[in-house]
C-alpha cells in the first residue's frame, strides 16, 4: 500500500549528509530535456497549478512536484507522488513543503562543496531566514566551517539567527550591513531579496577565490545580485541553465548590460559529472545561480520515504490506486 508521509514525518526522517549524497548520484547521470522538462504552470480565475516532473536514471522513483496556488487567500499547497518505474504503482505521497527548503539547500551545499577553495570556510550570509538557516546547515555538513558573518534589515533577526545556529559550534558574527559581512570570505551565501527587488549583492564587493551562492531570485521580476557580480564572474554554474539565462531578473539584466553570461555558463549535472571543470585556480570568482527543478525534489524525496519505510514511520493508503493493463 501506498506510503503516506506528512511534513512533520518528513521532518523527522531528513539528514543533509544522506540527502547531499542522494542528488551527487542524481546528478552524475547526466539529465537531459527528456527525462527532466520544463516546469508547466496552469492558471485559472483563482488559482494556479505549476508541476515539475522527472524520470531519473536507473531504478529511482519516477513523479512529480505539484504545487497548488490561491494567491487571493495567501495559500499554497505541496505535494509529491512518486511512482515506480517498472510497475507504474504508486509508491509514496509526500508533503512538499519541507522538502522544497532541504533540496534547495542540499543542492546549494553540493554545489559549493564542488566550487568553493580547498579548506575551512569563511561563510558571509546575506539573509537571516528559512532558506538562509537551511543552507547554512547543508554547508556545515560537507564542509568545514570556520567562521559566519551574517546580515539583514533587521538587528533582531540577525541576533535570533546566531542564537538559533549556536548548535553548529561555529562563531555566528552580525553585521551591520552586507558589505562587512562579504569582506573577507570565502564563499557569499545571497538567501534573501531586498523589498523593492534591488540587488542585496554588489560586484564591487567581490574578491579573488569568492564563491557566491544566489538562490532568491529565480522569475524576471527579481533581484539578488548585480550585473557587476555577473560581469566579474570567471564562471557561472546553473541548476537549470536555460531558465537562469531567460528567466531570472538578474540574468535578464546582466544580458541588457551586454554581458554575454551564456559564454561563461555550465549545467550543475556536467558539473557534478565531471564532464565540465569547475574551479580551475584558486583567484577565480564563482557563481552558483539556482532556481530549482524536478531531480532534487525527486532525489531527496525518495531519501525521505525510504527512511520513513525503514523506520516504519509514516502512514498507509487505506485503499490501492492499482495500475491498469493497457
Amino acid at each position: 500500500m501506498t506510503l503516506v508521509l506528512d511534513d512533520p514525518t518528513v521532518c523527522a526522517v531528513f539528514e543533509w549528509a544522506p540527502a547531499v549524497s542522494a542528488l551527487k548520484e542524481a546528478y552524475a547521470g547526466a539529465p537531459d530535456s527528456d527525462r527532466f522538462p520544463s516546469r508547466r504552470v496552469a492558471r485559472g480565475d483563482h488559482g494556479w497549478l505549476r508541476s515539475l516532473s522527472g524520470v531519473p536514471n536507473g531504478e529511482a522513483l519516477m513523479g512529480l512536484k505539484v504545487i497548488a496556488a490561491s494567491p487571493v487567500n495567501r495559500r499554497v499547497s505541496y505535494l509529491i507522488p512518486l511512482f515506480d518505474q517498472r510497475s507504474a504503482e504508486l509508491v509514496a505521497l509526500l508533503d512538499g513543503h519541507s522538502i522544497t527548503g532541504f533540496r534547495t539547500a542540499a543542492t546549494t551545499a553540493m554545489a559549493a562543496d564542488l566550487l568553493a577553495t580547498p579548506g575551512r570556510l569563511t561563510v558571509a550570509v546575506i539573509g537571516s531566514g528559512f532558506e538562509a538557516r537551511n543552507h547554512l546547515r547543508a554547508l556545515a555538513a560537507v564542509r568545514d566551517l570556520a567562521d559566519i558573518r551574517v546580515f539583514s534589515p533587521r538587528e533582531e533577526s540577525r541576533k535570533s539567527f546566531a542564537e538559533d545556529l549556536a548548535d553548529l559550534g561555529v562563531p555566528i558574527q552580525p553585521v551591520d550591513s552586507a558589505k562587512e559581512a562579504v569582506a573577507g570570505a570565502g564563499v557569499v551565501l545571497c538567501a534573501a531579496r531586498s523589498r523593492d527587488e534591488s540587488p542585496t549583492l554588489l560586484g564591487a564587493w567581490l574578491e579573488p577565490g569568492m564563491t557566491v551562492l544566489s538562490i532568491g531570485s529565480t522569475l524576471p521580476e527579481q533581484r539578488e545580485v548585480d550585473e557587476a557580480v555577473i560581469e566579474r564572474a570567471d564562471l557561472l554554474v546553473a541548476d537549470m541553465v536555460e531558465e537562469v539565462l531567460d528567466e531570472t531578473g538578474d540574468l535578464l539584466a546582466a544580458r541588457k548590460a551586454g554581458i554575454d553570461a551564456a559564454a561563461m555558463t555550465i549545467s550543475l549535472a556536467d558539473l557534478v559529472g565531471g564532464r565540465s571543470p569547475g574551479r580551475e585556480s584558486a583567484d577565480q570568482i564563482l557563481v552558483y545561480k539556482s532556481v530549482g527543478s524536478a531531480i532534487q525534489d525527486l532525489a531527496v524525496a525518495e531519501m525521505c520515504a525510504r527512511a520513513a519505510e525503514a523506520g516504519g514511520l509514516g502512514a498507509r493508503l487505506p485503499l490501492q490506486i492499482t495500475p491498469i493493463e493497457k
